[in-house]
């Protein structure tokens, strides 16, 4: 799977019972599991041994697993869960029909875009693993580490980058909408300043 060296590969179902007993799920929160996924699978394990790796520091492992969907708007709580299910670092490719796409955890729930499932890939760059893991993660969230700033650092800026945008875009569209010169005028101020402090966040 995503065209990871064979000597990773495994095939090891993980019941959906595990997760249940793991977070003490009531029969609500379990009929909400059920509704978005229907089988798990552990596919992979990447160790520097299996891939051909040096050991990193930190990271000395980590394991892709196959999440088979019953519908593409699922839960996202019900994949951070997953994800924290087993204490390792963890690649799991969403599967849904013939689509997949790649996710992980780190602060927050990243995920790629929707991409034909034999089309979708995960580059080992790097190495050893402490290298090839960072550069996994940058991959799924699809940013680059800017200058200075640590991984964990860049994802909480490019989370602020997002939210600020989204307001900026809520705030536009109120004032499109807005009849009241004075409101309108309001609004328009809140966007520029809103629109600076997001200037701010890629000038420093």
């Amino acid at each position: 799977m995503l065209g990871l060296p064979k000597s990773t590969e495994l095939n090891k179902l993980l019941p959906k019972n595990a997760i249940y007993s793991k977070f003490r799920m009531n029969t609500a929160a379990k009929e909400r599991v059920d509704r978005d996924i229907s089988r798990i699978y552990i596919v992979n394990e990447v160790s520097a041994t299996k891939a051909n790796l040096l050991e990193g520091t930190k990271v000395k492992s980590f394991f892709v697993m196959s999440v088979l969907l019953k519908r593409k708007d699922f839960d996202e709580k019900n994949i951070i869960n997953l994800s924290k299910l087993i204490p390792q670092n963890m690649v799991m490719v969403l599967e849904y029909e013939n689509e997949a796409k790649l996710a992980t955890y780190r602060n927050k729930l990243l995920q790629t875009e929707w991409y034909p499932k034999d089309a979708l890939t995960l580059e080992l760059k790097g190495l050893n693993l402490d290298v090839v893991w960072e550069n996994i993660i940058v991959q799924i969230g699809g940013f680059n580490i800017e200058q200075g700033n640590s991984l964990d650092e860049q994802i909480i800026l490019n989370e602020r980058r997002k939210k600020l945008q989204r307001e900026i875009d809520r705030l536009e569209k109120l004032a499109r909408a807005e009849k009241q010169p004075k409101k309108k005028f309001s609004l328009a101020q809140e966007v520029k300043k809103l629109e600076k402090e997001l200037e701010e966040t890629y000038n420093g």
